[in-house]
C-alpha cells in the first residue's frame, strides 16, 4: 500500500484549564524534515513529541504546531516579572547602543511581548496538561497518516492507469516490426540502386543488411519493459516505503522506452514511443509524492 507525503492532520484536547490544538501539515521531501512551534512552557514535552512525530511519519517537510488556551475563571495567571525584567533591561541596552531615548512609559511596550504572562499551575496540572498535549499529537498524526494513506489510494489508482496505457502502447508496437523491417530493407535497396553500375556481391550484402537489422532488432527492449512494468506493479502491492524503489524502476522503464525510439526507424513506432514517455513522465512526477 502506497502512502502519500503530502497530507495534514488536526486534533484538539480539553484539559480542567487548557485548550490544546495540534495541527500537523507535511509536503514531499527527500528525508525528513521537522519543524515543530510550541509554547515554550511545554519544551519538557518537546523531545518526546519529536521521537513519536518521526517514528510515525518517517520521511517528508513536516510542520508542527502547538497552541494552547486558557479556558475557565479559575486558572491562576500572573505577570512573568524575570521575564519583564530581563526583557526591560534588553530594551534598555539596545537604546543606549543605538542612541535612542528611554520611553516615558515602559508598560505599553513591554506588554506586547511573548510569554509575559504565566500560570501558576500546580504540579498535577502541569502533568496532567503534558500528558494532553502528547495525546492530540499521537491523535493529529493518526489523522494525518489517514490523510496520507487516503491519497496514497488515489496516487495507486493513477499508476495502474498509466502502467496500463504503456502496456497497451507496447501491445501496438509488433503490428508495425514487420512493416518496419519491410520498409528499412527497401530503403538500402534503393539507396544502393542509385549508384548506379556498381558490382554488388547480393551475399555480402544479404548478411550486411541481416546485421544492419538485428542491430535495430527490439526484442530485447520490449521483454524488458514488460517486466518493468510488472515489477512496478509488484512494488506497488507491496508494503509502504517503497518510493524510492518505484523512482529507480521508472527510470529502467524510460531507458528501455527511449532505447525503442532509437531503434524505431518507423513513423507509427516513434508516435507510440512518444505516448509512452509521456504517461511515463507523468509517472515520474508523482512518484515524488510516495513515502
Amino acid at each position: 500500500m502506497l502512502l502519500s507525503m503530502t497530507g495534514f492532520g488536526k486534533s484538539v484536547v480539553e484539559t480542567e484549564h487548557k485548550k490544546i490544538t495540534v495541527e500537523i501539515k507535511s509536503l514531499n521531501s527527500k528525508q525528513l524534515d521537522m519543524s515543530l512551534r510550541l509554547p515554550s512552557a511545554y519544551r519538557a514535552v518537546e523531545l518526546e513529541m519529536r521521537n513519536r512525530l518521526a517514528h510515525r511519519i518517517e520521511r517528508g517537510k513536516v510542520e508542527a504546531i502547538v497552541t494552547v488556551e486558557n479556558i475557565g475563571s479559575d486558572s491562576p495567571t500572573q505577570f512573568n516579572l524575570p521575564l519583564l525584567k530581563t526583557y526591560k533591561k534588553s530594551l534598555e541596552d539596545i537604546a543606549d547602543a543605538i542612541g535612542v531615548s528611554h520611553p516615558a512609559d515602559w508598560m505599553p511596550l513591554l506588554m506586547r511581548l511573548p510569554d509575559i504572562m504565566k500560570a501558576e499551575a500546580p504540579a498535577e496540572d502541569e502533568q496532567n496538561e503534558s500528558a494532553a498535549l502528547i495525546k492530540a499529537a499521537d491523535a493529529a498524526t493518526d489523522a494525518l497518516v489517514e490523510y496520507r494513506r487516503e491519497e496514497g489510494r488515489k496516487l495507486e489508482e493513477f499508476f495502474t492507469q498509466r502502467i496500463r496505457q504503456i502496456e497497451n502502447l507496447l501491445a501496438e508496437v509488433p503490428r508495425y516490426e514487420n512493416e518496419r523491417v519491410s520498409k528499412i530493407r527497401t530503403r538500402i535497396e534503393d539507396n544502393l540502386a542509385k549508384l548506379g553500375q556498381v558490382d554488388i556481391d547480393l551475399g555480402r550484402l544479404e548478411q550486411e543488411m541481416i546485421y544492419y537489422i538485428e542491430k535495430l532488432d527490439i526484442n530485447e527492449e520490449k521483454q524488458r519493459l514488460r517486466q518493468h512494468l510488472t515489477y512496478f506493479m509488484e512494488t506497488l502491492d507491496g508494503e509502504t516505503g517503497q518510493g524510492k524503489k518505484l523512482g529507480f524502476i521508472s527510470q529502467e522503464m524510460g531507458r528501455e522506452i527511449n532505447t525503442l525510439g532509437s531503434k524505431s526507424n518507423h513513423a507509427e513506432l516513434q508516435k507510440i514511443v512518444v505516448r509512452m514517455k509521456d504517461e511515463l513522465e507523468q509517472i515520474k512526477e508523482q512518484v515524488l509524492n510516495v513515502l
